[in-house]
């Protein structure tokens, strides 16, 4: 069973829930934090004193108060992890049901295994932690397997994301493509990302920038 365990949760009651269901499991080592970026730092401490976590637990939806923090979502707190320590294993715990996002978190972000709070989540959640530490399966909580099955739902990419957060920053073609280029994403040509532009409004049936960038704020996706 993995001995070091990192929790990131805001609300007390799930979290106290979450660590009872790791002790049942002979975690031995089992932390906690209620912001991403305490949870960003006590991944790099633990890194640098070469005892580093062996799994993270996050919820993607943490609420924002007087304090300002780096990183505002699970989504940013994974990639950032997976960057530091890119084979730690990974569970999502969330009440999230959009499947785009949900996709996204397995396909660009690396997660293991995506569990619904709900009725049945805890017993879900400790199976799940029982199977990326004997396999490297992929789990999702039975009511959203689907999601993984269907062929129809776009392969929305990396490269996606980050030019809908451009999008619905304001920032235009050419401004685009000297951001892509400034932090090396490719294609970072005007041409390629207007036809990728164009790709997802026809998928999305959007009838413009604006409408799709609506329409991927309602799937979750920025």
């Amino acid at each position: 069973m993995f001995n070091k365990v990192l929790v990131a949760e805001d609300l007390d009651s799930i979290s106290m829930t979450v660590v009872q269901a790791l002790k049942e499991l002979s975690v031995t080592e089992i932390h906690h934090a209620k912001y991403c970026d305490d949870a960003f730092l006590k991944i790099k401490k633990a890194l640098h004193d070469d005892v580093p976590f062996d799994l993270l637990i996050s919820d993607l939806s943490f609420k924002q108060d007087h304090r300002e923090n780096r990183f505002a979502t699970g989504e940013e707190l994974i990639e950032a992890i997976k960057k530091a320590q890119p084979n730690i294993k990974t569970i999502v715990f969330s009440i999230e049901d959009k499947s785009f996002r949900i996709k996204s978190l397995f396909n660009n972000s690396g997660i293991n295994a995506y569990v619904s709070k709900g009725r049945n989540s805890i017993p879900q959640l400790k199976n799940a932690v029982q199977n990326i530490f004997n396999s490297d399966e992929k789990i999702i909580s039975p009511e959203l397997s689907h999601l993984l099955r269907d062929k129809s739902i776009l392969e929305i990419e990396a490269y996606d994301i980050s030019l809908l957060k451009l999008l619905s920053k304001g920032f235009i073609l050419d401004e685009i493509a000297l951001e892509f280029k400034k932090i090396g994403i490719i294609p970072n040509g005007s041409s390629s990302i207007e036809k990728r532009i164009n790709k997802l409004k026809i998928y999305f049936k959007a009838n413009n920038n604006v409408h799709l960038i609506s329409i991927a704020k309602d799937l979750g996706l920025i």
